[in-house]
This record gives C-alpha cells, structure tokens and sequence, in this order.
C-alpha cells in the first residue's frame, strides 16, 4: 500500500525518526564518497504552483545523487486544476512516473492529489503545512544538539508571524518530543492565525510524546531557548502588507543579539529562508558563528534523498533473476529486428 507525505502529523515519532535516521544515513555515505543508486530507474514529477530556491535544487539534486531523474512540471506547463481536474492529473502521472512532489498554493489541492495518485505524493509545501522543510529542520537541530542534551530536552523558539514553516516545526518539535515555542503577536487580524486546531494537535502529539508547547507575546518564555526559529513576515497574502505594517506589527519579535542572548548559552539561529535582512533577522544574527540557516538550507537536500527512498520502498521489486529473463527478451526481439543493442 502506497504513502503520502502530506503533514508530518500523519507519522509517528519512530516513523519520522526512521525517515530523519534514513536521511542522515545517505547524507554520510554521500560525504564518504558512495552515491547510492536507490533511485536508479526511477522518474520524479515535480509540480510547482509556486516557484522556490532550495525545493527545486534539493529535489532534482536528490535524484541525480542516487541515479534517478526529475522533471520540472512548473506554472502553466500543466493543466493542474485548470482545463483537466486535479483528479485526471493525478491518474495520467500515476502511469508515468514514480513519485511526484506538489509545491502547492492550496493545501487541499496536495490533499486532491495524494488521493487520486497511485504513486507515492510528497507536500513540499502548501499554506497549511511545510512538511519537508520540518525534516530538514529536525536533520539541523539532531545535528548541533547542545551539549549533553537530547533532542526532546531542547526548548525550539519561532519568532513572528505563524506560518505554514512555524506550524510545521511545531509539529515535529512535539512529534519528537521536544518543547516548542511560539513567540509573536496572537489575535491580529493581519497576521497568519495560531488557530484551536493547532492547539489540539500539538495536544494530541504531546500527549504521546512527553513534549510540551506554547504560544505566546511576553518575552520572558523566550528564555533558555537552544534554538531560535524565524521566516519572512509576508508571503501568504491576498494583499500584501506594507514595509511599515510588517514593521509596526513584527518589529518587536525581529531575532537580533538582543534576543539571542536571552536563549541558552552557546544557542543556534535557523530560518527556512529567504529572510529579508533588517526585518525579521539582523545581519549581526544571520552571518554569525551561532546561525545554522546555511546548513539547514543545505539540509534540504538531506531530507529530500531520505524522503524520496523510504516513500519509493513499497515499489515492486523485481529479482536479479526476473531482469535478466526480461533483459534476454528483449534483446531477442532486438536481434530479430536487427537493431543493435
């Protein structure tokens, strides 16, 4: 039976620990100079509603590492949701690929996708949810764990508006176990909502996990934290908000040193990027010895690989055996028609 990654809230903490442990695995024999061909033969369709950096480069990156290939399906080269419904899509990719990513505008349409498709479906982003970027994140933090402590003793702080990226972390932040913050304005009609839904998940995945959760605008429960998390402030609006609204509204959740030095010694910076420099991080913050976005964003590229492999396992597999009778086969009918092989 065939699964799709579309939140990171429809695993379990030794799933996702399994898909986090898989990624780190490649990413290792990568560096040690074994490219694995776990993808070989195998095509990804990569549909963008949205164009991004680190999605795009990471997913063909991913494939070309492990000997398969991927194919841009960015706007307007398909007819997602357009003249063809979602669902015929779904159907038509289902016999032509693999696996398919869905960089999506709306979250019910990677939803729509998922349940059409019979192969494997992986949200790389819709306004709900960024459930790739959460494993990168994970993958960064697991890596720069403060000294002496475990993932789930660690306090993670995202500061600013409540974004897709900050509802995401907050899923895997109690997934895993771990105490996860969220530090911005609450209540403001122009700012992205922490709505009851999130509070009841974060519940749930709690209650399994043993972590804890918060929200909150006083400064004091920023204290001790061994990450600090940001994302831009606009990106997510029908109508945009001003330069001087995002920094009326932002201005006091910016991470600058300020804030940094009220997490625990020796605490790490990350941000999904872009960020917007002077906004919602000082250039102080971004480019300092404490900042992990390079390596988170490089991380990207870790998830994806692990992604990509354990979501393409359920494949059929065929025997040595069984490929070289087809192998001898085919050539037969090669030689018959006197085409060289």
């Amino acid at each position: 039976m065939k699964k799709d990654f579309i939140t990171v809230n429809d695993f379990t903490k030794e799933e996702l620990m399994d898909i986090i442990n898989l990624s780190m695995a490649i990413k290792k024999s990568i560096k040690n100079g074994y490219k694995p061909p776990l993808m070989k033969g195998m095509t990804l369709g990569m549909i963008f509603q949205q164009s991004s950096t680190r999605t795009r480069c990471s997913f063909e990156t991913a494939m070309e590492d492990m000997g398969g290939h991927a194919q841009y399906l960015g706007p307007g080269m398909i007819q997602l949701g357009g003249h063809e419904t979602i669902e015929d899509t779904g159907r038509v990719i289902s016999g032509l690929m693999d696996i398919v990513m869905a960089r999506v505008i709306e979250h019910k349409t990677v939803v729509r996708l998922a349940d059409a498709c019979t192969i494997p479906v992986i949200n790389a982003m819709s306004d709900y949810t960024h459930p790739t970027q959460a494993i990168a994140d994970a993958i960064t933090m697991i890596e720069n764990l403060p000294a002496g402590k475990k993932f789930e003793d660690c306090k993670i702080v995202f500061c600013g508006d409540f974004t897709q990226v900050a509802a995401s972390l907050g899923f895997i932040c109690t997934k895993l176990g771990a105490n996860f913050v969220f530090y911005g304005p609450l209540n403001n009609p122009k700012t992205q909502p922490f709505t009851p839904e999130h509070g009841k998940i974060f519940d749930e995945n709690c209650k399994v996990s043993g972590g804890t959760w918060k929200v909150t605008e006083d400064e004091k429960d920023v204290e001790g934290a061994d990450f600090f998390y940001t994302d831009v402030w606009y990106g997510l609006y029908e109508a945009e908000l001003s330069k001087e609204e995002r920094n009326q509204i932002f201005k006091k959740y910016q991470v600058n040193r300020e804030l940094m030095n009220k997490g625990a010694l020796g605490c790490k910076f990350l941000h999904c990027l872009p960020c917007t420099r002077g906004e919602d991080v000082t250039d102080e913050v971004a480019d300092s010895a404490s900042s992990l976005c390079w390596e988170e964003a490089w991380n990207r590229l870790t998830a994806m690989r692990g992604l990509l492999v354990y979501f393409t396992r359920n494949k059929k597999q065929f025997s040595e055996l069984a490929k070289e009778a087809a192998k001898e086969e085919l050539e037969s009918v090669l030689d018959k028609m006197g085409i060289a092989h």
